[in-house]
């Protein structure tokens, strides 16, 4: 992964805690913590995601492989936000597996 890769994870992960701790009611972020279906409603999103995600890799579709691959990478933080984890500890296991 490129520092700016890094730099952009890490980015959006600080927003998606800004969103989670202060709940701005125009924020979709802040949405997913207080869904009335809970952290299904994220896990649903993820689902939803990675079936898109396989279409586009079976269509060779780079473009919409590209963006359905940042929508669950997006999702994926937001999960470990709701978890209490954060991309420290994605770091560590992919670290491990090295």
């Amino acid at each position: 992964m490129s520092d700016d890769t890094g730099d952009v994870i890490d980015e959006l992960f600080a927003v998606i805690e800004d969103r989670k701790a202060n709940l701005p009611e125009d924020s979709y972020t802040a949405s997913l913590f207080t869904h009335e279906k809970g952290e299904n409603a994220v896990l649903e999103k993820l689902g939803e995601e990675t079936t898109e995600l396989i279409l586009a890799a079976k269509d060779d579709d780079r473009e919409e492989l590209a963006h359905e691959s940042a929508d669950i990478v997006y999702h994926l933080l937001v999960l470990l936000a709701m978890k209490d984890m954060d991309v420290d500890d994605l770091r560590a296991e992919l670290a491990e597996r090295r």
